[in-house]
Formats: structure tokens, C-alpha cells, sequence
């Protein structure tokens, strides 16, 4: 009696783990993510097996944690377990092209959510936010709170990433015009919160001054709050990226963030599902590879509508 009720729970217990392994038939999907500690992955990931599981495929939930050398490996483990197909947020613009062509020679179609990489033809889609006018929004707001001066620091995202560039471009295409606007410092913090509380802290021994930060992400955001907060400076402007529940919450709370920039992490992923679910059904694409997504400014006037990356109406 006792064996047969360890078999019956090792029995639902595996049933449970294989994400609904029999009851779909459509096969399996790969969904390939950075790290889930940061939110906005975790939405992705969360967002892409949702959607494929509702299709009928089992799904294969992965992290590459942005190093190069595990994303390959996962790449061909999705070969090896013939996947149909992977959804992925890479982990280099370049670094990627290779393992991809890889995939694509052995029939397994790519599905690309956030970051692009450097060559087409590769990747049936690349679904990526419009981080430039995203950004551009996000300084424009950061500009008005600033009243357009004084001292500012900016946080930049992982040197390797597409995605840090274009934001940091788009964020001086629009703060450079304003002449009494004075950036004091420019650090990567990797989007990552624990180097950027570390970054803040050091910037401040030297900048005590300034009047506000505007990161390359909301992660890095989190931590440059932390430090202000830390040093006891609850007036200094705070302007994120990525549009966090937790930011969310900050800005609610009238805490040093004010604003972030909203790109649409559930929406991208669950398109990425649905466009493979088509490519595989149809033997082509539903769009064109290169797909941008506009972003949306998430400040004091809608921030309570923001849940999961996804602004309600």
C-alpha cells in the first residue's frame, strides 16, 4: 500500500514537471531567456510557455544567465530534443549568429523577443521593442521633472548588448540640447541592481550633488534608488526602462523613481509563440522578421494600470 502510493506521487509529481507533457501533441518549443531574477525575463518566459502550452506544445523553460558559452549549449540541447521550435532574448547581437545558423540548418526555426541580433535571414522573427523612441520618451520626462538642469548620472545596460547602446542613444539625442543639463557620470552597471547600488554609491562620494539618474533599465534603477535612499537623498530623480511592477510601486508611492518606459515583455513573447505556431503550421511566415514594437511612458498618471509588463486599458 505504501509502495503504490509513493509510485501514484512520483507518478504526479513527474506529470506535473513535464508542463502538461500528455495532454499536448504539438510538440516541443524552447524558451530561452536571461536570467529570471530580473522581472522582465521572467515575464518573457513566463508569457512564451503560457501561450504555448494553450497551443498544444510542451515547453522547455531555460535561462542563459547573458553568458554566451550556456546559451550555445541550450541551443543545442533544443537541437538535440528536436524542438520545433525556440523562442529566444539572446545573449549577444553577434555571439548568437552561429548557434542560430546551427539551428536553422537542422529545420529548427528561431523566434527572436527584445534583442536583435547582427544578421537577417537567420531568425524567422525578431520582435524587439522601439527602445530608440522608447527612450527618447523617457528622457523628454526626465528632462520636464529636472525642470532641464542641473547634475545627472547615467546607468548604461551590458556593454554587449544591442539594447544598451540604442537606449543610451536615444536618452542624448534628447538631454544633449539642454545646456544646463550636466552629466557627471556614465557607468555600466551590467543591468544589474546589485552593481548599480554599488556604482551609486561610489558616483555619490564624488557627485553629492546631483539632481537625478537616468538607467538604461529598471533593475538598475532599484539599486541606484537603494543607494539614494541609502545616503538619505529622497529628492533626487530617478527615470527607468523595461516598466517593473516594482518601479511601478515606486512611483505610486512618490519614491525617487518618477518614471519608466514600458516595453511590452508579454506581448513580444506571446506574439513570438503565436508566429512560430503559424511558421510551423503553414511552412511560412506571418510577418516580416524585423518587428518593432512602439514603447509607452509609464508615469503618476497610469502607472496604476501597469501589471506583468502589460498596461491595461
Amino acid at each position: 500500500m505504501k509502495m503504490t502510493f509513493v509510485k501514484t506521487a512520483l507518478f504526479a509529481s513527474m506529470i506535473a514537471a513535464s508542463g502538461s507533457l500528455f495532454a499536448a501533441d504539438n510538440g516541443l518549443i524552447a524558451i530561452i531567456t536571461p536570467s529570471h531574477d530580473n522581472p522582465f525575463f521572467k515575464a518573457e518566459a513566463d508569457g512564451a510557455a503560457a501561450k504555448a502550452k494553450e497551443l498544444g506544445y510542451t515547453v522547455l523553460v531555460a535561462s542563459h544567465d547573458d553568458d554566451v558559452n550556456k546559451q550555445n549549449q541550450l541551443i543545442e540541447t533544443a537541437i538535440a530534443r528536436k524542438a520545433k521550435a525556440i523562442i529566444l532574448d539572446n545573449a549577444g547581437a553577434d555571439a548568437t549568429v552561429g548557434p542560430l545558423e546551427k539551428a536553422k540548418s537542422a529545420g529548427v526555426p528561431a523566434f527572436l523577443i527584445d534583442r536583435e541580433i547582427n544578421k537577417t535571414g537567420v531568425a524567422v522573427a525578431q520582435i524587439v521593442s522601439n527602445n530608440y523612441q522608447g527612450a527618447q520618451l523617457g528622457a523628454e520626462k526626465f528632462a520636464k521633472l529636472l525642470n532641464g538642469k542641473g547634475k545627472y548620472v547615467e546607468l548604461l545596460g551590458r556593454q554587449s548588448d544591442t539594447n544598451a547602446h540604442v537606449r543610451s542613444q536615444g536618452y542624448h539625442d534628447v538631454l544633449d540640447d539642454y545646456t544646463d543639463m550636466k552629466m557627471v557620470a556614465q557607468q555600466t552597471a551590467n543591468w544589474s541592481q546589485t552593481e548599480a547600488f554599488t556604482r551609486m554609491e561610489a558616483i555619490l562620494q564624488t557627485n553629492p550633488d546631483i539632481v537625478g539618474v537616468i538607467s538604461g533599465n529598471d533593475t538598475m534603477a532599484l539599486g541606484a534608488e537603494a543607494a539614494l535612499k541609502a545616503a538619505g537623498k529622497n529628492n533626487v530623480i530617478v527615470v527607468g526602462f523595461d516598466g517593473s511592477d516594482y518601479t511601478r510601486d515606486s512611483i505610486i508611492k512618490n519614491s525617487n523613481i518618477k518614471a519608466t518606459v514600458l516595453q511590452p515583455g508579454w506581448q513580444q513573447a506571446q506574439m513570438a509563440v503565436e508566429q512560430a505556431d503559424y511558421y510551423l503550421k503553414n511552412g511560412k511566415a506571418q510577418k516580416e522578421e524585423k518587428q518593432l514594437m512602439d514603447c509607452v511612458l509609464i508615469d503618476d498618471t497610469n502607472a496604476s494600470k501597469l501589471s506583468m509588463f502589460n498596461l491595461s486599458k
